[in-house]
């Protein structure tokens, strides 16, 4: 216990970023709002989703979003009800109830701050490039798609509105960027609609709102073993899948940013807004990529304050003016909601330039991401194959990468191999095959000076070198060897098969 508490993140008070100027202050606050109002909608859908009242999704975007800005590790980031958390915990809802389904947030939000105690963040520097491109792509393809089923069977007003609302997102910040042109955009398409008596379809059909603060409690399940074997798969996953969201999107900030964040404060953060959220009955979250452009990249902000705002404005428009809110056409955030998707997707990736130079591999790993993450419209499960597929991309080009070439002495009594490359798993295999046993003399050098032994498939493979020279009555000896490999080729050679 000592070692995670140990390894937990220290949380230190400083002068907040956006005290710094009025200008800073006043994007914050109004990313915060164009936030808050692209939430309403999600939290609600996603609400749906996983078969609860939406003000059970509506109450955990506020709680992960006011928790996150104050114990997370990447500042402007907007943690709140996912899709993806939605999908994971829906049939825990249909099968038990809601009680359950607030104990496995609780609980997933425990195994989260263990899993960051114990550094599961570091796992990131494992994502290659090639899957961080799939899975932004991937995000964008996601979030146009999400907009089409209110794009269909709808009144032909729509089609007007949410064009409206495209040209006014990409001419508005021509004029002006004081205010934000996501905002400006929903204001001025509500007035019409209102104004007009135009019936299209509007936030309000989404759900009803919730009129008052949700009150903490604890969830009403009975605290068993049972209970726990029931709930623990659910909130493992959810951990996992939460934690695998966050960090990408964290990371797809800091490179939008250019800046670095904490990955293990973030991890153990995201815990403690899902117990927090939990203790709230809300259904629990992670970090929301869509909203998290709107707010950094088509917003502009860049501190804590939007992402607590963002989850306060939130509350306050839902209980002081559910009315005005419902009568939000929702074509006015799907307009929004496509602006993001496009600035969210990497165009430069596909653009033909790009395309002619990329090797194979890399255009494989990525296309791989992209299909995984699109077929299942689950963002961990595309990340973990893209990965997998980028691992064996990459063994299989470095397994062609060892060259074995022999010197025979001119007095014809050894010969030396000079072997170059990296020896592992994939690249050791075909070494055994690479050497003459026949006709080489008594004496045979290995000299190993430019090769590096990475694991026992290649100590298992120079035994059978050695093996095969010994059969024949030939000696072999192993030089060159850097201080690893000799370490791990004096702990393994010889003890890796039963004959010997």
């Amino acid at each position: 216990m000592s070692s995670l508490l140990s390894a937990a993140p220290k949380f230190r008070l400083s002068k907040p970023d956006w005290l710094d100027s009025p200008k800073v202050l006043r994007t914050e606050v109004l990313a915060g709002l164009v936030v808050a109002l692209a939430l309403i909608p999600e939290a609600i859908s996603f609400s749906i989703i996983a078969g609860v009242d939406p003000a059970v999704g509506l109450f955990a975007s506020f709680t992960m979003a006011v928790v996150i800005s104050i114990v997370g590790g990447r500042k402007a980031m907007i943690s709140a009800a996912t899709g993806a958390v939605a999908l994971v915990i829906a049939p825990l809802n249909r099968e038990h109830g809601l009680s359950y389904l607030i104990a496995a947030v609780i609980l997933a939000g425990v195994f989260q701050v263990i899993l960051g105690a114990l550094g599961v963040a570091k796992l990131m520097r494992f994502v290659p490039r090639s899957v961080m491109v799939g899975f932004v792509n991937a995000l964008a393809i996601l979030i146009f798609m999400a907009q089409v089923p209110e794009l269909t069977d709808v009144p032909w007003m729509v089609y007007p509105l949410v064009a409206g609302g495209l040209a006014l997102m990409v001419f508005f910040p021509k004029v002006t960027t004081v205010i934000p042109a996501p905002l400006v955009s929903i204001i001025i398409l509500t007035v019409i609609t209102v104004a007009a008596g135009i019936a299209v379809p509007t936030v309000g059909d989404k759900g009803e709102l919730p009129s008052s603060l949700p009150v903490p409690g604890l969830p009403d399940v009975p605290f068993t073993m049972d209970t726990l074997t029931t709930i623990a798969p659910y909130a493992f996953a959810m951990a996992l899948v939460g934690l695998m969201e966050s960090l990408m999107t964290a990371k797809l900030v800091d490179d939008i940013t250019d800046t670095h964040s904490g990955k293990t404060r973030e991890s153990i953060g995201q815990g403690i807004a899902n117990i927090v959220t939990g203790f709230f009955g809300g259904m629990g979250g992670c970090a929301m990529i869509g909203q998290t452009m709107i707010n950094v990249r088509v917003s502009g902000a860049r501190t804590r304050l939007s992402t607590f705002l963002a989850g306060a404005f939130l509350m306050v428009l839902c209980i002081a003016f559910g009315p005005v809110v419902s009568d939000i056409p929702m074509a006015a955030l799907v307009a929004v909601m496509i602006m993001v998707s496009f600035a969210t997707f990497d165009w430069h990736s596909i653009a033909p330039k790009t395309l002619r130079r990329m090797p194979l591999g890399e255009m494989t790993v990525m296309v791989v991401t992209v299909a995984c993450v699109v077929a299942t419209h689950n963002l961990a499960i595309g990340v973990v194959v893209g990965c997998i597929t980028a691992m064996v991309v990459f063994a299989k080009r470095v397994a062609h990468m060892v060259n074995v070439s022999g010197v025979v002495d001119p007095d014809g009594n050894q010969v030396v191999y000079a072997v170059t490359g990296e020896l592992f798993f994939a690249s050791s295999n075909d070494l055994v095959h690479q050497f003459n046993y026949k006709d080489d003399p008594d004496d045979i050098v290995i000299d190993l000076s430019d090769a590096h032994i990475w694991d026992a498939s290649s100590v298992a493979a120079l035994d059978a070198v050695e093996t095969k020279y010994a059969q024949r009555g030939k000696k072999v000896t192993i030089v060159g060897l850097n201080k690893p490999s000799a370490d791990m080729h004096e702990r393994l050679a010889g003890q890796l098969t039963g004959s010997h």
